[in-house]
C-alpha cells in the first residue's frame, strides 16, 4: 500500500507517544518502515531500502520469510500461549532443533524472552553450580540491558546501571587498538590471556563463578579473536574450575557462516546463550544451552529462575521453522560463501580505496569498518562525520548499523551476491562523498 500520509502519521504518533531506547528523545527523527521482504524494506511512500543492518543484527533469515510466517500463523490457530510449567510439543521441538547444532554433551535448553535474560540466567546457573559469586567479562562487550547483563557489559551503558554485584572486567584481544603494546596477533593473544589469568588470580579463583565472553564481540566492533584465544580462555577456566559462558546472541545461528561462532576455534563452553538469529526476532525468544554437568546440578535442587513467557508457543514455532528453513535452504552456507567470496573481499577493496577506513574485519555476514580521522594516529572519526555517513547511506537507499566510529556491515544471511555488491557500491560511494 502506497500512501505518503501514513509516513507522516506514523512519525507523528511515534514522536508523541513512543519513548526510544538509548536516546535523548527531543532530537529523534526515526526512519519510518511500513513493510519488508527478504533483504529489503520500504516506507508508505514506496521508497525502498536495502537492509545492511539486519535491524539489530537479528533478522538472519531476512524479513517475512514465508515458511516462518506460516508457522507462526499455524501455531496461533492451535494455541497462542501456555505456561512454561506445562509440556508443549512445539517447545520440545524447538529445543530439539537448537540442540541439533550444539556441541556434544548438551541436552537441555532453558528458554527466555531475549538475549539479556539469557545472560541473566546463565550467570545464575554458574553461580548456583559453583557456589561462587564473581563474573569476569570484557570491557569491549555488550550483553544486554537487564540487571546483571548490563553490568557485565563493558561499554558506557553500564555506568548508569551498576547495581548488580560481583562483576569484574578485563581487556580482550583487539590488535588494532591493542592495550598490550602488541604488534602481532600472536603477541596480542598471549598477552590478553596472561592479563585474564592474572585478574582471575588477583580476584581469587575460589570466588570466580564464570568467565563470560561474546565469541565475537558484536556491538563492540566485530572483534574477531586471534587464533588460540578462546582455547586459552577454556584452559584458564578449566585450571581454576570456572564456568565458561559464551554469548552467541549476536554471532550465533548463521551470522558468521557457522551455526555458532565459537565452533571454528574447537572450543566447548559450559553454557551458551542465544537469541536474535534463532528465529530472526519474528517473535521474541532467547535461551541458554546447558551442558550436562550443569544441568545435573538442578536434578535434585530447585533452579531459582523462571519467566512467564519462557518457551512461548509462537516464539517456539518461529524457532522450529527458522532452523528448518536454514537447514533446508543452505542459509548458513550462503552466509559463509557471501563473506568469503563477495563481502569480505569487497570490504578489503573499500579499505584500500578510502583512507578514512582504518580496518575491515569480520566473518560470514558479520563485518565492521573502523573509521578514523587519521590513519596514522587511528583517531576515531568524530560523531558528526558518522552522522553524515549514516544520512548519506540512507539517502542512497541503504539501512546501516552504526556504532561509535564503526560501520557494521551485517546484512541478512540470505543476501545474494548481487544485493551484496549493490550494498558495497552504496557504501563505497557514501565514503567517497564523506571524504
Amino acid at each position: 500500500m502506497t500512501d505518503p500520509s501514513l509516513d507522516a502519521e506514523t512519525l507523528r504518533l511515534d514522536r508523541a507517544h513512543v519513548f526510544h531506547s538509548w536516546s535523548a528523545q527531543a532530537g529523534l527523527n526515526p526512519l519510518v518502515i511500513a513493510g519488508g521482504a527478504g533483504c529489503r524494506l520500504w516506507d508508505f511512500s514506496g521508497r525502498e531500502y536495502l537492509d545492511f543492518s539486519s535491524q539489530l543484527v537479528n533478522t538472519n533469515i531476512g524479513h517475512q520469510h514465508p515458511v516462518v510466517v506460516a508457522a507462526i500463523k499455524e501455531q496461533a490457530d492451535v494455541l497462542t500461549t501456555i505456561a512454561p510449567a506445562t509440556a508443549n510439543l512445539t517447545r520440545g521441538r524447538a529445543a530439539e532443533a537448537v540442540l541439533r547444532h550444539a556441541p556434544a554433551g548438551f541436552s537441555k535448553v532453558f528458554f527466555t524472552n531475549a538475549g539479556a535474560d539469557a545472560i541473566e540466567n546463565a550467570i545464575r546457573m554458574a553461580r548456583q553450580h559453583t557456589g561462587r559469586d564473581k563474573v569476569i567479562s570484557r570491557y569491549r562487550s555488550y550483553h544486554g540491558n537487564t540487571g546483571a547483563a548490563v553490568v557485565a557489559t563493558g561499554d558506557w551503558r553500564r555506568l548508569a546501571n551498576e547495581y548488580a554485584r560481583g562483576h569484574v572486567h578485563v581487556f580482550g584481544p583487539y590488535l588494532y587498538r591493542s592495550e598490550f603494546w602488541a604488534t602481532t596477533a600472536e603477541e596480542e593473544c598471549e598477552r590478553a590471556l596472561h592479563h585474564l589469568e592474572r585478574v582471575v588470580q588477583c580476584e581469587g579463583p575460589d570466588d570466580v563463578a564464570a568467565i563470560l565472553l561474546e565469541s565475537i564481540p558484536g556491538t563492540a566492533g566485530v572483534i574477531v579473536p586471534p587464533p588460540g584465544y578462546l582455547a586459552g580462555v577454556r584452559e584458564i577456566a578449566d585450571r581454576y574450575e570456572i564456568v565458561l559462558i559464551l554469548d552467541e546472541v549476536m554471532a550465533g545461528f548463521g551470522r558468521t557462516g557457522d551455526w555458532f561462532a565459537h565452533t571454528v576455534d574447537g572450543v566447548v563452553p559450559d553454557l551458551i546463550t542465544f537469541a536474535k538469529g534463532v528465529n530472526s526476532g519474528y517473535v521474541p525468544a532467547g535461551g541458554v544451552i546447558i551442558s550436562d554437568p550443569i544441568a545435573a546440578t538442578f536434578d535434585e535442587r530447585v533452579f531459582p529462575g523462571g519467566l512467564t513467557y519462557s518457551g512461548h508457543p509462537l516464539a517456539m514455532a518461529a524457532i522450529v521453522a527458522t532452523i528448518g528453513a536454514m537447514e533446508d535452504e543452505g542459509i548458513v552456507e550462503n552466509a559463509a560463501a557471501i563473506g568469503h567470496d563477495v563481502l569480505g573481499p569487497g570490504l578489503v577493496e573499500i579499505t584500500e580505496r578510502h583512507a578514512v577506513v582504518g580496518e575491515a574485519r569480520g566473518r560470514g555476514v558479520f563485518w565492521a569498518l573502523e573509521l578514523v580521522a587519521d590513519a596514522e594516529t587511528r583517531e576515531p572519526l568524530p560523531a558528526a562525520a558518522m552522522g553524515a555517513l549514516k544520512k548519506g547511506l540512507l539517502d542512497r537507499g541503504l539501512v546501516p548499523f552504526i556504532a561509535d566510529n564503526r560501520l557494521h556491515v551485517v546484512p541478512p544471511c540470505i543476501i545474494t551476491p548481487e544485493e551484496t555488491r549493490h550494498g558495497l557500491a552504496i557504501i563505497d560511494d557514501a565514503l567517497g562523498s564523506l571524504a
